[in-house]
């Protein structure tokens, strides 16, 4: 009796878990495909604790690895980790010289930022590295699944489980109505709000929600596109900066540039044909309070032309730059140039022009080099070279009224501080000079006021006399200004854009938009009333899924009214 009993149980369990096992395979082929996220893998498969799989098997579980979502994302993390320090430090490409003077002011970092690359941080190998990996894990990620993604648009939604009841929405009634009215009801209605339907066995399918998939993959396609953008615009670029005197003009050709920088597959045939004139510039500053020397207007008004077209006028302002032959031009920076005129011993004109000095604070304290390479000759017929060391302030405290810097950047009292040199300046040594300094290793300083050799200081319209019968340099009236701009050509911004656009687009699908399932089962009852069930599952647990469930019933109930329970139908009778 017992080894009955006992059998009877077994078999009992036995069941219980078959039937269990089958309703979450039928819960888990509900639920299939609501994404095309790939099953992550933790590892190759082991046996004994040694690994079963050989090379392929270790190239293909790293294949996997790679392009999994959780490792894009770690990759997209360190690279916008990677591009800190190419934000914080001064960089190579941007600007050599804010780079050569943080190299003098930082010896000790300097030579631990040139290991890691940091001074160039774009171009660097560690970079690169995190840049070309990202851009295969994308694609090794997004193009299966976006065919996967076509596959299900090309299906249907499965049929439904053979117990709603546990799914996380569900609901019940009884009509009168029969099973196929009420399934023709609901196929119209699922329908009618733009769900995917379709009649299996004794319910109804539906699904909704595909531009959430849509979005999400759209976001990781637009990450490509930028990274090919980003990719592009590199190779591509070219990027120049000339300082220009107010009357002065520039002509788009690379020997026009002070300083110029190109990608590696940019060709010095590809610059478009301009040229532009900087008729004036325009500075005004707020004279009082906590924001005082702070610039109100900064513009420069130009003429310019493309190619052999007409002459048209343009003011660039800062972040509103011209843009002419496919490039942008922008303004960058801004300078005082006196006009000096320096006359040899005997009276000849030897130089006589602007002279751009380079602002060092906020107050356009300046410094630069006048230097007289040819046409000089001292008091012996000797051909000599010239050179001055300047240094001008636009608004002078007054002397006595601490250092020579300035109080404020507009022209309210000028002046110039100049320190006399002859001998060799070294332009022809072969070697790089830089135009804004003094080389005086093979000069000499002329001697000043009581031989003091300090610098004299001068008022626009004042004469300098050099010693011993040199000549004199005048310091006019005329102070004109200067602009620098940098005429960029970036062929992948549009891209780049598009991409960033597409981005915040896809995202915003991926977040907002919720993928779900209703089922509608109507099958007539051992009484012979048919019973409703709707039951519906989302890929993540909302709110909205039970009131959309509830109103989708609501709706349906209309059409297929709730019977009488059998006690009240048969009150109603006696």
């Amino acid at each position: 009796m017992s080894n009955t009993s006992q059998s009877t149980t077994s078999e009992s369990a036995n069941a219980s878990a078959n039937a269990s096992a089958s309703e979450t395979e039928e819960l888990s082929a509900a639920g299939s495909q609501l994404s095309t996220a790939p099953r992550e893998e933790t590892g190759p498969e082991t046996v004994g604790g040694g690994p079963t799989l050989g090379v392929i098997g270790w190239i293909r579980w790293f294949w996997r690895q790679l392009t999994s979502m959780r490792v894009a994302l770690i990759l997209l993390f360190l690279l916008s980790l990677g591009a800190i320090p190419g934000s914080l430090i001064p960089q190579t490409d941007v600007d050599e010289l804010k780079v050569q003077t943080f190299k003098q002011a930082h010896e000790t970092l300097t030579p631990l930022y040139e290991k890691l690359q940091l001074f160039d941080v774009y171009t660097s190998v560690w970079f690169s590295a995190i840049y070309i990996l990202l851009f295969v894990s994308l694609i090794g990620c997004i193009v299966p699944r976006s065919w996967q993604f076509v596959g299900q648009l090309r299906g249907r939604p499965p049929g439904a489980p053979g117990r709603l009841t546990r799914l996380p929405a569900y609901t019940t009634w009884r009509t009168e109505a029969e099973p196929e009215q009420v399934r023709e009801a609901a196929l119209a209605l699922l329908k009618g709000r733009r769900f995917r339907a379709h009649t299996v066995k004794d319910a109804v399918a539906a699904e909704k929600g595909y531009l959430r998939e849509t979005g999400n993959l759209l976001f990781h396609l637009a990450l490509i596109v930028m990274l090919v953008a980003f990719g592009w615009g590199k190779l591509m670029k070219s990027e120049g900066g000339k300082l220009i005197i107010e009357g002065d003009g520039f002509s788009n050709t690379l020997t026009q540039y002070d300083d110029f920088k190109s990608g590696s597959w940019f060709s010095t045939d590809e610059l478009p044909p301009f040229s532009f004139k900087l008729d004036t510039f325009t500075g005004t500053y707020e004279k009082n309070g906590p924001q005082r020397g702070t610039p109100r207007t900064f513009e420069a008004a130009v003429t310019y032309s493309e190619g052999t077209g007409p002459d048209k006028k343009a003011v660039i302002r800062v972040n509103e730059p011209l843009e002419v032959g496919g490039s942008k031009v922008y303004l960058i920076a801004h300078g005082y140039a006196p006009v000096v005129t320096v006359k040899d011993g005997r009276g000849k004109v030897v130089f006589h022009g602007a002279v751009p000095l380079l602002p060092f604070d906020n107050n356009i304290t300046s410094t630069g080099a006048i230097k007289v390479m040819d046409g000089y000759r001292d008091k012996n017929g000797k051909k000599e070279q010239l050179g001055f060391q300047a240094f001008f302030v636009p608004t002078f405290a007054g002397a006595g009224k601490g250092d020579m810097f300035s109080q404020f950047p507009a022209l309210d009292f000028p002046v110039m501080a100049l320190t006399g040199y002859h001998g060799d300046l070294r332009v022809d040594s072969g070697l790089p000079q830089n135009v804004y300094q003094l080389d005086t290793t093979k000069m000499t300083q002329f001697k000043v006021g009581e031989g003091t050799g300090v610098a004299q200081r001068m008022l626009p319209g004042e004469t300098m006399t050099l010693p011993d019968g040199a000549g004199s340099i005048t310091f006019e009236k005329e102070i004109k200004e200067w602009a620098s701009f940098q005429v960029s050509q970036q062929p992948g911004n549009g891209l780049a854009l598009a991409g960033a656009i597409a981005a915040i687009a896809g995202l915003t699908g991926s977040l907002f938009i919720q993928r779900r399932r209703v089922w509608v089962r109507a099958v007539r009852g051992k009484d012979g009333v048919t019973v409703v069930e709707m039951a519906g599952l989302g890929r993540s647990e909302s709110a909205k899924l039970p009131e959309e469930l509830a109103d989708l019933a609501v709706t349906l109930n209309a059409q297929a009214p709730t019977a009488p329970e059998p006690a009240e139908a048969e009150g109603a009778e006696k």
